[in-house]
């Protein structure tokens, strides 16, 4: 699967992928900022900016106008923040990619930030931060980035804190426009049935009048760590829920295949380790995953598990030694083992690839964030290179105390007592 990639006359990437036999296409609008970028006092105003465009804009002023457009078509509309970007996307029709075009660009460019809009958006957002922390599975990410990037806004939280929700007024959201929202930060992705030319041309008449910005340098992170850290959320769970992980690599460093191999054999898949041995052998869990999180400069090895509280000691401990175990390199990595993590992870990226929004992810985020985006072609032939070597050489290297952070949630009280299991 192949990628083109242009600039319109204002100097807009614009990245484009054909798949001629698609009746749909989708267009993703990306800006180069996110919760990264953000001060404590306007935190999670990346987040709130992409509430914000779906109120109104300038051609279409009201929600109700804007999704009556979307709905003509027969169209899907959303949007996404992350750390280090915000994405918007609309997937519709080959035949209504104009009004798809029309539709973005105007929210995105032109959104009119209501006072009033805003003040109540605030009441829906802080809706939205209960029911994260009512939700212990998607707390506990949010919890081990506090952890283990402390000390930098990598470790903050993307939605913001009821604090910073409540005191954002429209002056900040104008003014954070202003900071990042320009060519530099920008990227137009395009996927589907729809021609590069008629992308192009698309992109020319609503994108065309972008103009630009200063870049800014994000701030590289770095890691004061010299011990195990814990971090415990005391709640009257039914169910503990933990991630126990490991500083790792940038999105650009050069094992970042073998990171991804590692993670398979360790906890991603039914016949990894972990699985094999915490739920399987154990009966400790019935959910234990290991993933790789990167970001532009670092990026952690992170394995998740919701275990019986009555058993959690247990669990976290099994759950380090099988991590301490790969790095001693005494439990041999077999050549089928091996084999199987490639395989598993080839054709993961490939049944991901269906889709043309996920399209526009894959090659989107690293155009955006590393200014070169990678085919899947590039990546089986860099998975396929991985040796046992390479793997357990980045254990030993990433499975260190020094780099170890355990976050936990559950009706416990004495966090000491997990600073003892995994020191």
């Amino acid at each position: 699967m192949n990628y083109k990639l242009n600039k319109i006359s204002n100097g807009l990437r614009v990245l484009t992928v054909s798949l001629p036999s698609m009746e749909s296409s989708t267009i993703t609008v990306w800006v180069k900022t996110g919760s990264r970028n953000e001060t404590k006092d306007i935190g999670g105003i990346s987040h709130f900016l992409e509430h914000m465009v779906f109120k109104g804009s300038k051609k279409r002023p009201t929600a109700k106008e804007i999704a009556v457009a979307i709905d003509s078509i027969g169209g899907e509309f959303n949007a996404s923040t992350h750390k280090e970007w915000t994405n918007f996307y609309i997937k519709a029709h080959n035949k209504a990619m104009p009004i798809a075009f029309d539709v973005l660009s105007d929210v995105i460019l032109n959104p009119i930030l209501k006072s009033s809009d805003i003040e109540r958006e605030k009441g829906v957002i802080l809706e939205e931060i209960a029911m994260y922390e009512d939700t212990p599975m998607l707390r506990i990410g949010d919890l081990f980035d506090n952890l283990i990037y402390k000390g930098s806004s990598l470790g903050e939280d993307i939605i913001g804190t009821r604090k910073s929700v409540k005191s954002v007024k429209r002056a900040d959201f104008v003014e954070y426009r202003d900071k990042h929202y320009g060519i530099d930060n920008f990227l137009v992705t395009v996927t589907g049935g729809i021609k590069e030319k008629d992308a192009l041309k698309l992109a020319e008449k609503y994108f065309g009048g972008l103009k630009n910005n200063n870049r800014e340098e994000t701030t590289k992170h770095n890691s004061n760590q010299e011990k195990p850290r814990v971090l415990l959320a005391s709640r009257k769970n039914e169910q503990a829920h933990f991630i126990l992980g490991f500083l790792g690599g940038g999105m650009g460093n050069k094992d970042k295949y073998v990171e991804s191999v590692l993670a398979v054999i360790l906890g991603d898949g039914m016949s990894s380790r972990l699985f094999t041995e915490i739920r399987e052998k154990r009966g400790l869990a019935y959910a234990i995953k290991t993933s790789v999180e990167r970001y532009v400069d670092t990026g952690s090895i992170g394995t998740y598990a919701g275990v019986d509280i009555k058993r959690v000691d247990e669990a976290v401990t099994a759950t380090l030694q099988e991590h301490y175990k790969l790095a001693s390199g005494k439990n041999k990595i077999g050549k089928d083992e091996l084999n199987k993590a490639k395989e598993y992870i080839k054709g993961h990226i490939a049944l991901s690839l269906e889709d043309s929004r996920a399209i526009n992810s894959f090659f989107g985020t690293k155009e955006l964030l590393l200014g070169k985006a990678e085919t899947p072609e590039e990546i089986y032939r860099g998975i396929d290179k991985v040796t046992s070597k390479d793997v357990v050489r980045i254990a030993k290297k990433y499975f260190v105390p020094e780099r170890l952070n355990l976050a936990i949630i559950g009706p416990f009280k004495d966090q000491k007592r997990f600073e003892k299991l995994v020191s």
